[in-house]
């Protein structure tokens, strides 16, 4: 090996002080407790997208008129399809982050990213307009409470309470998820009956033409209703917390849901009130069925579990927006004092404040009209269901040895993208001014997220700068050198290590290009375990030498380390040279792998 060269023997870097014995393993951003069962993770999530049922029926019935339950069935039919997409990217890939983690294990960090700020999009209108119907339909209980302020109020109350400590217990979400269930079932109950004494309203609505023609409507109506299975997402986001093979049947459950109710909500709402008149109950169609069909006191029922359902669509914004802002922070993709937390409670308060005021700046821009809201908080979520297919699809081609429960066919993945990239145009047709208030804060979300990508070059770019006034403020100049390179210095200084199985010349290069162009380091480790010494790939140092002097940026340190590869090794490994787990790496395993990716603890697949 020649002198200059950075690649080191494992003498040079002593670990063969590991320890033995038990050890406790940790998992990326997941802490100690009980796993999640079917009921209560239906609940967590159930109460986010069944909520949306409140509000979309009439939605859908102002573009779709008569044909408003028939688009809403055709998107229970693509959401049939999304079920086994999102499955077989759960059981590939059973992390927490939803589509931002399965673009991460599949692309690089930049496009991940993508998905992630359009996460955080959808949280945001799914905190604004949860609050704003959660108000409107507590109107019907106080006819004199400003809607607009009690929507800012009831956003603080939850931004109060999550700073406190105070989350989402799955008990709670159990109690308010059975409640809205029944009060749904007995809407209907209600509903039906009264529908079924007089159809004359039915017959009304159903002779009435559909706006610009059956084709117009179904397809307009089609784009208004896939505001419908907003939420479907969130089962994914905390899928972690779930027992093993908890989460297909999460979907299953969430799909029989929207597949029951919201086409079916709708065509009692056509049996109940005219079609001219639905627009004025878009906030509070519910309530409004309630009343037509059994009284006040429905109503009041409604009211109330209406308030409920969507207050714990709003804390639970709250709740997944922290921990992807958290994971994001973790990654270096946000700035990281969002990681920062106040002593009392140990909560992240920068997260929470700065979600509120986002929440509160939306409100503000559309008025509280809730269909400006729809309209941004579904071309948000649109965007985040297109991109997990994405994922499934790249999945599928770069990740096609990694074991899977379940798999969705090809045509099923396309048919299901496509579906979704239709209805994304419809609503940009629908409405062309959302696009506007959606690429504002999209575009202020992402810029964040790309100064952090390059915030290296920036730096480069402050320092060249420096230097090239050097002679007129000398003094200055070198602060600022200094600042700037220490900078630079603390953001390289973080090493990552890529777990290599052999001698493979080509992977180990390709190993080395991905880190430089995803990761802000200049220090590859790269570590061979074997059980007999003779095991270790003689050509492997000097491949590893050949490459570090291709690339002059990044210096390369050889590990080889006796033992066992499995999560307890890398456990040691990480206490021992203080390197997170989420920047190692590792080819992707195939099916005879003995260990479940989940249990690696965020070790990231790269080839």
């Amino acid at each position: 090996m020649e002198e200059d060269s950075k690649v080191t023997a494992t003498s040079q870097e002593d670990i063969s002080d590991l320890g033995e014995g038990p050890i406790q393993l940790t998992n990326l951003g997941s802490g100690s407790h009980h796993k999640l069962g079917q009921l209560k993770a239906t609940a967590i999530c159930g109460n986010d997208i069944t909520s949306s049922c409140l509000y979309v029926s009439a939605l859908c019935a102002l573009y779709a008129g008569p044909y408003a339950p028939i688009s809403l069935a055709l998107v229970a039919v693509v959401l049939f399809f999304f079920r086994r997409i999102y499955a077989e990217v759960g059981s590939a890939l059973p992390l927490n982050g939803g589509a931002y983690n399965v673009l991460l294990n599949t692309t690089s960090k930049a496009k991940a990213s993508l998905a992630a700020c359009l996460t955080l999009l959808s949280y945001i209108a799914t905190a604004v307009i949860s609050a704003n119907e959660a108000m409107h339909y507590a109107h019907n209980l106080w006819q004199g409470m400003d809607v607009l302020w009690a929507t800012v109020m009831l956003l603080g109350v939850f931004a109060l309470l999550n700073l406190i400590g105070i989350t989402e217990s799955a008990v709670v979400a159990v109690v308010i998820f059975v409640a809205h269930m029944g009060t749904l079932a007995l809407l209907v109950l209600t509903s039906g009956v009264s529908m079924a004494g007089d159809l004359s309203i039915f017959w009304a609505n159903w002779a009435t033409p559909a706006p610009g023609g059956m084709g117009k409507a179904l397809f307009f109506g089609f784009s208004a209703a896939m505001l419908g299975i907003s939420g479907f997402e969130s089962s994914a986001n905390f899928i972690e917390e779930q027992e093993p093979g908890v989460f297909p049947k999460t979907l299953r459950n969430m799909w029989l849901a929207v597949a029951l109710f919201n086409p079916l909500i709708s065509l009692l709402s056509m049996g109940l009130i005219p079609l001219s008149d639905m627009s004025d109950h878009r906030v509070d169609l519910l309530a409004h069925m309630g009343m037509l069909s059994a009284g006040g006191w429905l109503r009041t029922w409604v009211s109330v579990d209406a308030v409920l359902v969507l207050s714990g669509a709003v804390l639970t914004s709250y709740v997944g927006v922290t921990g992807l802002v958290r994971r994001m922070s973790l990654d270096r993709c946000l700035p990281q004092i969002l990681l920062k937390e106040n002593r009392a409670r140990k909560t992240n308060h920068w997260i929470i404040l700065a979600f509120f005021f986002l929440c509160c700046s939306i409100l503000a821009i559309t008025g509280g009209d809730v269909t400006v809201l729809g309209g941004v908080y579904t071309l948000s979520f649109l965007c985040v269901m297109g991109l997990f297919a994405v994922g499934n699809m790249l999945l599928k081609v770069s990740r096609g040895r990694l074991p899977r429960a379940e798999k969705a066919s090809w045509p099923a993945v396309i048919f299901a993208l496509g579906a979704v990239l239709a209805g994304l145009a419809g609503n940009v047709l629908l409405k062309p001014e959302n696009v506007k208030i959606f690429l504002i804060y999209f575009i202020v979300t992402a810029l964040v997220v790309a100064v952090m990508f390059l915030r290296i070059q920036i730096l480069k770019l402050v320092l060249f700068m420096s230097r090239a006034i050097v002679e007129r403020v000398k003094a200055a100049n070198d602060r600022i050198s200094g600042s700037v390179l220490r900078k630079i210095e603390e953001i390289s200084s973080q090493p990552v290590i890529f777990f290599t199985r052999g001698d493979n010349a080509a992977n180990l290069n390709r190993a080395a290009l991905y880190v430089q162009a995803n990761e802000h380091t200049n220090l590859l480790k790269v570590v061979h375990v074997y059980q007999d010494e003779a095991e270790i790939p003689p050509n492997l140092v000097s491949d590893l030498a050949q490459i570090d002097n291709l690339y002059p940026e990044l210096r390369i340190h050889f590990i080889s380390l006796k033992g066992t590869f499995g999560p307890e090794l890398i456990e040691r490994l990480s206490l021992k040279l203080g390197i997170p787990k989420n920047y190692m790496f590792i080819g992707c395993p195939g099916d005879r792998f003995p260990h479940n990716i989940a249990e690696l603890g965020g070790v990231r697949l790269i080839l």
